[in-house]
Formats: C-alpha cells, sequence, structure tokens
C-alpha cells in the first residue's frame, strides 16, 4: 500500500460509508486518515467503524490513523411560533433568554447567556449559517435589540455565530467529554477540538487526553487567528476549518488566512489539514467541477500535509470516486516542475538544536547523493515529524516500534509509517532501515539511502545520528 504521493487524505465516514466494503474501497482508493464525526452517529456506530479500520490495518499490514472530531458547543436560537418566521431587512428584532415563549418575526429565544455577556452595540450576529446578519443596537446580559440588516427564513434551532467577538465558552461539552473518553478508550490517534477561540482553549483537552491521543486545534473562529502563533505552538496539528471560519469572516479573507495558517505550520512544524466543501460537487456528481480541482491543487501547492473530504465521503453518492479523483489531482500537482520548485523554497523552518542540525544534514544528504528514501528511527514521532518539516525530495520511511506513533504519522506528510521492532546497535538499525526500504519498494539494488535516528536507542527527541548506507 506504498502511496505515489506525499500529501495525505483524510476521509469522513457516514452512511454512505459504513461498511466493511465500503470503508476498504475508500482505502484501497487512497485514504490514508478515517475521520469519525461526533456530530453524528452513536457510540455503537463509531465503535464499529473503529474495528472494521482496525481490520484493515491487519489485512495490509499498514498503520491507518483514525481522527475523532469532537462536536463542540452549539450555539442556536430557540423555538420559533409555527416552525418559521420571515425576517425583513431594515426591521428591527430582538432577542432574549426567555425560552417560554416562541419566537415570531421580530423576536426569538437565545438561551446562550454568554452570548449576551459578550455582545456590545456594534456587535454582528449570524444566523443559519450567515443566511441572516443581524446588527446589534442596544444590549444588556439578558437581551439584544437588534437592526435586521440581512433577511430571510428564521426556523428552530438555527446556528448562530457570534464573530469577532471571544465567549466564555469551554470548547468541550459535557458531551465532548463523553466522547472523547470513549475514543480514548477504543484508541484514537488524534482528537479535533472545535470552537478554539484562545490557548487556554487547550488545556482542559490536554489533560483529559493525558497523552493518550494527539490533539488538533480546528480553526474556525476569527478570534483564534488572532492568538493564532499561541495555538499553533500548543497543537500537535491543526485543521483549517473553511466552512465555519469562511461564515465568520469576510469571503475573501478565508483564502489570506488559509495560506497564512499552512505556512506558520510548516515553519513550526505540525501538520496542518485543509478541509470543507474541497469537492463538494462530487457529493451528487462523478467528477468536480474546475474550480474543486483547482482548490484542492492550490492546498497542495501551499504545502498543506493533508486535505480532507467531509460530506463527499460521508453522504455522498460517489465516495471512493471522490477520493480517486482527490488522489490524482495530488500526484499531478506533485509532478509539476513548478510545484518541487515551491516546495524547496519553502521548506519549513529549524531550530539551533543538534536534533534539527542532523535532519537538516540528513535531508541535504539526501538531496546530493540522489538517496531512494530518508529512514527515520522515531519512539514518539519527533524524529520523522522534523524531517517532514524540511519537505525532502525523497520519500520519509519513518520506523518506529510503538504502534500508536506509526498511527499518528500516516497524517503527516511525505511519511510511510512501518511498525517496526526496537533497535539496540547501530548495525541493526542500518540493515534494517536497508530491509525495509526495499521490502516496501523505496529502494532496490545499489541505492543509496540516509539513515537518521538517536542515540540512546529509543530516547523521544534524541536525533543524533546520521548514517548513509546501500542496498546490497
Amino acid at each position: 500500500m506504498k502511496r505515489e504521493r506525499r500529501a495525505k487524505i483524510v476521509a469522513t465516514l457516514g452512511p454512505a460509508t459504513s461498511s466493511q466494503d465500503a470503508i476498504e474501497r475508500l482505502f484501497e482508493a487512497g485514504v490514508d486518515v478515517f475521520r469519525m464525526n461526533f456530530s453524528h452517529g452513536s457510540h455503537a456506530d463509531h465503535e464499529k467503524i473503529h474495528g472494521i479500520v482496525r481490520s484493515l490495518e491487519r489485512k495490509y499490514h499498514r498503520p491507518v490513523g483514525i481522527l475523532l472530531d469532537l462536536q463542540g458547543p452549539k450555539l442556536r436560537v430557540g423555538e420559533v411560533d409555527t416552525g418559521s418566521a420571515q425576517l425583513v431587512a431594515g426591521h428591527k428584532f430582538r432577542l432574549d433568554l426567555d425560552t417560554e415563549d416562541p419566537g415570531n418575526h421580530r423576536r426569538a429565544p437565545l438561551p446562550h447567556p454568554e452570548i449576551f455577556a459578550a455582545l456590545e452595540p456594534g456587535s454582528d450576529l449570524l444566523i443559519d449559517d450567515g443566511r441572516i446578519r443581524l446588527k446589534v443596537l442596544e444590549c444588556s446580559r439578558e437581551h439584544a435589540e437588534c437592526e435586521i440588516v440581512i433577511g430571510g427564513t428564521l426556523s428552530n434551532h438555527k446556528g448562530v455565530n457570534v464573530p469577532s467577538v471571544i465567549l466564555d465558552v469551554s470548547p468541550l461539552t459535557k458531551k465532548d467529554r463523553d466522547d472523547m473518553r470513549f475514543g480514548l478508550d477504543l484508541g484514537v490517534e488524534w482528537v479535533a477540538l472545535s470552537f478554539v477561540q484562545r490557548p487556554e482553549d487547550l488545556a482542559e483537552a490536554r489533560k483529559l487526553v493525558a497523552g493518550r491521543a494527539a490533539i488538533m486545534s480546528k480553526l474556525e473562529k476569527p478570534a483564534a487567528l488572532q492568538h493564532l502563533e499561541e495555538i499553533v505552538h500548543l497543537s500537535d496539528a491543526i485543521m483549517v476549518a473553511r466552512g465555519d471560519l469562511g461564515v465568520e469572516c469576510p469571503t475573501e479573507e478565508v483564502p489570506v488566512q488559509q495560506r497564512r495558517i499552512v505556512r506558520l505550520c510548516k515553519q513550526l512544524g505540525k501538520p496542518v489539514i485543509i478541509a470543507t466543501q474541497m469537492l463538494d460537487s462530487m457529493v451528487s456528481a462523478p467528477t468536480p467541477t474546475r474550480a474543486e480541482a483547482s482548490d484542492v491543487a492550490t492546498a497542495i501547492y501551499e504545502g498543506a500535509d493533508a486535505v480532507m473530504l467531509s460530506a463527499e465521503s460521508a453522504v455522498g453518492k460517489y465516495p471512493v470516486e471522490t477520493v480517486a479523483t482527490m488522489d490524482r489531482i495530488i500526484k499531478r500537482v506533485e509532478q509539476d516542475e513548478h510545484y518541487k520548485s515551491m516546495r524547496d523554497r519553502r521548506r519549513g523552518g529549524h531550530e539551533a538544536t543538534a536534533a534539527d542540525a542532523i535532519t537538516v544534514a540528513a535531508t541535504q544528504v539526501a538531496d546530493t547523493i540522489s538517496a531512494a528514501v530518508i529512514v527515520t528511527f522515531t519512539t514518539t514521532g519527533s524524529t520523522t515529524l522534523r524531517c517532514a518539516r524540511l519537505r525532502p525530495q525523497v520519500p520519509i520511511l519513518g520506523l518506529t516500534p510503538k504502534r500508536e506513533t506509526a498511527r499518528r504519522l500516516a497524517l503527516c506528510w511525505g511519511v510511510h509509517s512501518v511498525l517496526s521492532e526496537d533497535i539496540h546497535s547501530f548495525r541493526e538499525m542500518v540493515s534494517k532501515a536497508v530491509a525495509e526500504a526495499q521490502k516496501d519498494g523505496f529502494a532496490k539494488k545499489g541505492d543509496p539511502i540516509v539513515v537518521t535516528a538517536g542515540v540512546p536507542f529509543g530516547t523521544p527527541g534524541a536525533t543524533n545520528i546520521l548514517r548513509i548506507a546501500w542496498v546490497e
């Protein structure tokens, strides 16, 4: 199951792809990491999917990552009399905490005191993914008098967004905590945290995870962009959740922020996923639009570690075809000479440490001698991630004795992760690197390979060895 590309594919599983056959076909088509969206489905549903993915690992002898995506807090209006009401632009509209009295075209209940606590005159309120826009004229901790800027049909329990305002809301609801415990007990590798607004939001999640999984911050709130560098530093990976981000940000701002986020993640060595509506028309059509193909290509040109499918693979009519299409787009971009020159110019930064010095030297040596592959030995994944950050010209073979590390690395750019027995000597390191490179089809007889590891073997973060070896 060697992939002929560096960037990875994440696919969301759902009603259209919940069977053994469907998930296996997605994996064969190119999926590297499967996303379980806990906004939908029961624990029993997710447990079944988890078991199927793990069975694929055993069948194909290939580590596969699983991403648990938490729902996060959902801010919604309450009940509306007769089920819906028409809001007219220019009219006044009131929101308050009174849930006993159903809403109408003049007011609606909003059972979220934390929203009223954060509002100020001039604040914007978006309802139903921005289809309705309100401007706050006057407010208190119990109500907000607004002007309807963009009207539309208001119906029961539509979502509310409050852009440019930091809400005093934990990103983890009770449901999220229950879901997280369930997923950690199952053994997921990644936990995606929704509604991140500030660096402090990661503290509770980090405490609950307690090292059992890696934490991915979903950037979907403009407030998070004000603390971007701190949030990236504190996260193990980042997801650019363009759907929610696009509701609260001006449309023209989203691609600019996407590029900014990807560039920072590359500099800091954190994997970054581009998500939402990448091939959205393939939910109902067997081919994408040209604009969608260009969108996927742009993410790859920018240097994203992975691109993600949501509804396309969860509920779409053509999930396998969508993955295959994404796979072809990535391969074609990565063959482009312009992409290769961009990749070399935009290699991630490195720190003034011995480990980074060894890794930089490894990529330079691999380029100079036209090595077939860079082989990294790692326990926690740090050695391999350090190498991926530099975007070498050759593939990275990440060998690790820890199964959870091998699965986490399935998300990272350019890494073919392999579960391997631990090593105890230089001779064993070289022989195992040569054997795995040859077995997995990365090198043939006579090819040079570059090997990095840390001594003492098994010490996290101690990359201090560089070796050149030849396949005999």
